[in-house]
């Protein structure tokens, strides 16, 4: 049998047409592609639940998948738009049955709102391109989220909001000095969300093109001083992304195998499968 996940991609209709026409692959894309990359025998099916009447596939419920794996999202967590409200429930309803869940950035947020939690806007603005020296806490050094990872590594970020309040039954596991909280496994009623406030999903190209797409608000916060610097540095991370041998270039951007080498990035994601994922398949007799 093949494990069944369910990728469910907050953003907007409007929002995903933005990235799309900045060059950016659509959420739940990155996420297909990510997890049938780690794992060929995985079959997904895509769930937008921003967009009205949203509904799972037909002839499925819930218990039909061995995961869900949610997406980041453009949404804000705390402003209860109409968008918003209806994940924070369908995260309920995806803890109350039991299915394990794993998610990037907002989908850490949605998970931790869902069971009690609350979030906030970041004191320290926005954290964009790389999350530096993320650490593992004594409690995500046992983790099996984390086996196989080092204690302290860089990944791909873009995130203005972070988790200011765990609920009961959440264990922080990883921090960093920008954002203290940048990964949590949320245990509420039947189910566990592993969730990470920085995107394995990410690479160098996806990474350049969201930089696209966002080049006018970071000139407004500083990242660059003009444009000509903003298009400039995407150039730097397609030009690397090409052809990943070009030490100048990662000595240039401050990168190393944290960020290169793919089997490290997503080392997480393949263990919720491995260590959640599969066993609920077979438990359930699918396997």
């Amino acid at each position: 049998m093949k494990p069944r996940i369910l990728v469910v991609d907050g953003y907007t209709k409007n929002a995903r047409e933005e990235l799309m026409a900045g060059g950016a692959t659509v959420a739940a894309e990155q996420y297909v592609r990510m997890l049938t990359t780690l794992n060929s025998n995985i079959q997904c099916d895509i769930l937008f639940p921003s967009d009205p009447g949203s509904l799972l596939p037909l002839g499925t419920q819930l218990s039909t998948y061995d995961g869900i794996a949610w997406t980041g999202c453009s949404l804000t967590v705390y402003e209860k738009s109409i968008e918003v409200q209806a994940q924070i429930d369908f995260a309920r309803e995806c803890f109350r049955a039991g299915v394990p869940g794993f998610g990037s950035c907002w989908a850490a947020q949605i998970a931790v709102v869902a069971a009690g939690g609350s979030c906030q806007a970041n004191p320290n603005g926005r954290e964009m391109g790389f999350a530096r020296k993320i650490s593992l806490t004594p409690e995500g050094r046992g983790h099996p989220l984390y086996e196989g990872k080092s204690t302290v590594f860089d990944a791909f970020i873009s995130h203005v909001d972070e988790i200011s309040h765990i609920p009961s039954g959440t264990t922080v596991l990883a921090g960093n000095s920008f954002t203290p909280i940048q990964a949590v496994a949320v245990h509420w009623e039947n189910g566990v969300f592993w969730g990470l406030q920085y995107h394995p999903e990410y690479d160098l190209n996806e990474m350049a093109r969201l930089t696209w797409c966002r080049i006018d608000k970071l000139i407004g916060l500083g990242f660059f001083l003009d444009r000509d610097a903003g298009e400039n540095y995407v150039r730097l991370l397609e030009a690397l992304h090409q052809d990943q041998s070009r030490y100048d270039l990662a000595w240039m951007l401050g990168i190393d195998e944290d960020i290169l080498n793919i089997q490290v990035r997503q080392m997480e994601v393949k263990n919720w499968i491995d260590r959640l994922v599969i066993p609920t398949m077979v438990a359930r007799g699918r396997g």
